[in-house]
């Protein structure tokens, strides 16, 4: 029997019908064809049309595997790069959003059994940070799309141009001119109201005139006090002016480690050489809070690493590690912020505030002790 013609109510009954999701078992992958019962599936087998498709699966399965898995996942991303940013989500929310169209490519021809191992794929392959919780998987889409991260530098450059050298050094010297007047200034005198105790009490004036000559006599002992409080004044003038001289310094040091700071902070840390943690158990149990060796950087967020008590290489996400802090004395590398890149060695840990002390022992600051690292900023160091 034919089809029906458009506008009959047999063509509209059999729309109806087909609208929305029908059942997975009586759909074909390779035809993309849906059958609406299981009578209708059994026909569509039978049928020479998908015994031609069968036999071009059988020439080459993994080929059309790979082609589905790979439309499956990338509709996947994109839904959840488009809908959810980077939020993080449970996963079969975004799975059910995605099976919801009628035009979708079910998971049963892709190389995926179960949503789970979609899932921890996509957390090897670095394309979402995943975590399991008694809710099920969650995901978080890792924004790398070229566009955005231009953007987000054009968007700093600009704000550092907007702010140029003539206004820093306003700034500076408008700070140094405040710093200076509270330094300077003595402590102002207290007034008080002038009160009388006792209205019938008389005031009395009572002039005591001395003698021209006796006024005009030297008199040594102020001489002297008025001599030694000028040198105490000169003293302590000189002593403020190398305190401003010293602090003026201190503060030309300190904007210009805040602006080597500002330039060198990354989104990215990982430095080859250096000693992480595995901190995601995506992998399994077994390569949980184990060490390895930093080997390859790829793309500044992925790295080739290597375990330190075992010759197995892993490729891993920054997010799926984490610095690890050595005892001290030993040796470390700054893996961000402004001193990025240099060595040092780690002389105290201070547990309570999470940061460290740490002595720069290479290049032109050698010997330069610098307090209040954070733990994320040092690692330590392959030997």
């Amino acid at each position: 029997m034919g089809k029906a013609e458009k506008g009959t109510p047999k063509y509209i009954a059999n729309k109806i019908k087909a609208k929305g999701l029908q059942k997975l078992r009586w759909y074909c992958q390779m035809c993309q064809k849906q059958c609406r019962d299981e009578n209708g599936f059994k026909c569509h087998t039978m049928s020479e049309s998908h015994q031609r498709q069968l036999l071009l699966f059988a020439d080459n399965a993994s080929k059309y595997i790979d082609q589905f898995s790979k439309e499956f996942s990338d509709g996947y991303v994109e839904l959840l790069r488009r809908q959810f940013g980077t939020k993080r989500v449970n996963a079969n929310k975004v799975y059910q959003d995605y099976i919801s169209n009628r035009d979708h490519l079910h998971m049963n021809a892709t190389q995926w059994e179960t949503l789970t191992d979609f899932v921890k794929w996509l957390g090897r392959e670095g394309k979402c940070v995943v975590d399991e919780t008694e809710k099920g998987w969650y995901v978080t889409y890792i924004d790398r799309d070229p566009a955005t991260i231009a953007a987000q530098e054009a968007k700093a450059k600009k704000e550092k141009l907007d702010k140029d050298d003539q206004e820093r050094m306003l700034e500076f010297v408008q700070r140094q001119v405040e710093k200076g007047k509270k330094e300077s200034d003595p402590q102002q005198p207290t007034y008080t109201e002038l009160k009388r105790e006792s209205s019938q009490e008389r005031l009395t004036l009572n002039l005591n005139l001395k003698r021209k000559t006796e006024d005009t006599k030297p008199n040594t002992s102020k001489s002297a006090f008025k001599m030694k409080s000028k040198e105490d004044l000169t003293a302590k003038k000189q002593k403020s002016e190398e305190k401003s001289k010293q602090t003026a310094l201190d503060e030309i040091m300190l904007t210009q480690e805040r602006e080597k700071e500002k330039a060198n902070r990354k989104d990215y840390w990982l430095m080859e050489g250096i000693i992480v943690k595995i901190v995601t158990k995506s992998l399994g149990d077994k390569f949980y809070k184990r060490k390895a060796v930093v080997e390859k950087v790829i793309d500044k967020y992925a790295a080739h690493v290597k375990l330190t008590d075992e010759n197995v290489k892993l490729k891993l996400d920054q997010n799926h590690v984490e610095t690890v802090i050595p005892s001290a004395g030993r040796d470390v590398c700054f893996v961000n912020g402004a001193y990025r890149g240099a060595r040092g060695r780690l002389r105290d840990i201070d547990t309570e505030r999470f940061c460290c002390t740490v002595e720069i022992s290479q290049g032109l600051l050698r010997g330069r002790i610098l307090k209040d690292v954070q733990y994320e900023d040092i690692s330590k160091l392959a030997t």
